[in-house]
């Protein structure tokens, strides 16, 4: 379904247990709501669930220049607002965790706990200038110049050797972003900069991190947990970035119980 949410047309799905606690979906860069299918089996049966393209993604609005996490979050915010909800449980993975941390950093009344899942709060030092590299190819040659070595960062080899449906339709995911949405959100990418914030963070706190994650390492899910009071930090086996979906049945597992606690 389709909104006006900040300025902007939002694309968005609204499931799940009618009158239930809310969960709040945000998928990666590159990707779509459609990322969260693996969750949504075991989310709906106990959890009102409301997932969204991001700005410059899926069917939500491209608009054009640079987006930062402060603009991404009150797009969130404003959707929550059209649809008449106070508080949510957020679950961010990569992207979608760096909007968690503005939203819970800028809204903290609107989360009941948050979930940050193979994510980072502040840039490895050398990765402005990787950054400013995929941002030069999206503009001159399109996504297709990147999905190769997404893939690859996103799904462990022996996962890819497999070539399971899942890949698959997260390839042909990738290849439909509109270059300008992921330009804009990979600016905000690059000004990434929540770390040295993160003790203002009081909500529950879960980080979800693939043992094999390459773009945002179990290193960046520890710095994260030391400055978050009230977190707890799991690392998940033979997964890399997507997480999510290459081991679907514990991060399920692991984001439930920690659900059910709050």
């Amino acid at each position: 379904m389709r909104i006006k949410a900040n300025g902007i047309e939002m694309n968005y799905e609204l499931s799940g247990k009618e009158g239930a606690s809310l969960v709040v979906l945000s998928h990666s860069l590159g990707s779509s709501l459609d990322m969260w299918e693996p969750q949504m089996d075991a989310l709906r049966m106990h959890y009102r669930v409301l997932r969204y393209d991001t700005r410059g993604h899926g069917d939500t609005q491209a608009p054009g220049g640079f987006y930062s996490f402060d603009l991404l979050a009150e797009d969130a915010i404003a959707l929550m607002g059209e649809l008449h909800f106070e508080k949510a449980h957020w679950v961010g993975l990569s992207m979608g965790g760096m909007i968690g941390q503005a939203v819970a950093l800028n809204h903290p009344d609107r989360l009941t706990s948050l979930a940050l899942c193979d994510t980072a709060a502040a840039l490895l030092p050398d990765a402005q200038s990787v950054w400013a590299e995929r941002i030069r190819t999206a503009r001159e040659k399109g996504l297709s110049h990147l999905v190769d070595g997404t893939m690859e960062r996103w799904f462990t080899g022996p996962f890819l050797g497999l070539n399971p449906p899942e890949v698959r339709r997260i390839r042909a995911i990738f290849l439909k972003t509109p270059v300008d949405g992921f330009i804009g959100c990979s600016e905000a990418i690059r000004g990434l900069d929540h770390l040295e914030r993160l003790h203002k963070i009081d909500a529950p706190t879960l980080i979800l991190v693939g043992s094999e994650d390459q773009g945002t390492p179990v290193s960046a899910s520890e710095a994260m947990k030391e400055r978050i009071r009230n977190a707890r930090l799991c690392v998940i086996p033979s997964a890399a970035h997507l997480s999510n979906i290459e081991q679907a049945e514990v991060f399920n597992r692991k984001l439930l119980a920690f659900l059910k606690d709050i």
